[in-house]
């Protein structure tokens, strides 16, 4: 076989103006936010939900993403040193930039903001928002694995498939601009493999969405996203390097371990959507909530 290889040159740093810094992995991650907004924005169209809510929900995204994926991080990952100066790692936390950001701790965030957006939005109960908001979720995961790409971090192990990648190391030149030496091998784009899951995990929601829509049982788009996210997740994890040097000594590393409880927990809310969840969208679907309580449509 024929050995090729992807020389991944791009630089991280989109342009500098003065100290600040434009990045692909931050403009991919806003993006995310920004074309997510839309697609909410259509779905609320179509199901004829109060479009003023959209704020509060983009809101209640960013925070518990951003939060909930940096505690992740903290506690999952770096769970010695946040004990010895938790004051320190508060800060960092909620103060750009994001030096390490956990999917599943991004994933305990929303899945706890949306449960209490849905208790103070009657008409929007928490499986009924979650599902269409999985939607933009799976799109936002595949921009941020696109931006690890951009940043040449999340790193595949060494390989010579055909079409490995050549990625860089980072250092500084005298004059303070950022120098790029190439590795003396080639890996798996991991961050490739799961960008593209992610868009295609994307399409098939809203593709199950735009046919169902407010028939849809409660539930069923969660459960797929859950499954579907983290048992590919757990298999990537083979393909990539550790994060972090204490995973070295174990059989299965932390993005591993963590991805099982969510595949179950995907599989049981997958069992309630077949069994309660089409009722569910059905009372949802003939009643009204503008006096905060169920009201039969006439």
């Amino acid at each position: 076989m024929i050995f090729l290889e992807i020389p991944w040159n791009v630089n991280p740093i989109i342009a500098k103006l003065g100290g600040f810094e434009l990045r692909w992995y931050g403009l991919l991650f806003a993006s995310g936010f920004l074309i997510g907004y839309q697609i909410m924005s259509h779905i609320f169209k179509k199901e004829h939900k109060p479009e003023k809510d959209l704020d509060a929900l983009l809101f209640v995204m960013i925070i518990a993403t951003v939060i909930g994926a940096r505690f992740g991080h903290y506690f999952f990952y770096e769970f010695d040193s946040f004990l010895q100066n938790p004051g320190k790692f508060l800060i960092d936390m909620i103060v750009p930039p994001y030096n390490g950001l956990a999917s599943h701790g991004a994933t305990i965030g929303i899945l706890t903001a949306l449960f209490l957006y849905g208790r103070r939005h009657k008409d929007q109960p928490f499986l009924w928002v979650t599902d269409r908001v999985v939607i933009t979720v799976a799109l936002g995961g595949a921009f941020i694995r696109l931006g690890n790409l951009m940043n040449h971090e999340i790193l595949g192990k060494q390989s010579n498939v055909p079409w490995a990648f050549r990625f860089n190391t980072f250092s500084m030149n005298t004059d303070g601009s950022l120098k790029m030496t190439p590795e003396a091998f080639t890996r798996h784009p991991a961050q490739l493999y799961e960008a593209l899951s992610c868009l295609i995990l994307c399409g098939l929601l809203f593709y199950l969405w735009n046919r169902m829509k407010e028939k849809m049982p409660h539930g069923l788009l969660l459960g797929i996203f859950l499954i579907w996210v983290f048992t590919l997740r757990f298999f990537y994890e083979f393909l990539k390097e550790n994060q972090e040097e204490f995973e070295n000594s174990m059989t299965y590393n932390m993005g591993q371990i963590l991805s099982i409880p969510a595949v179950l927990l995907g599989i049981g809310i997958l069992y309630y959507a077949f069994t309660k969840g089409k009722k569910d969208a059905e009372y949802y679907s003939t009643h009204t909530f503008d006096t905060g309580k169920a009201v039969k449509s006439k």
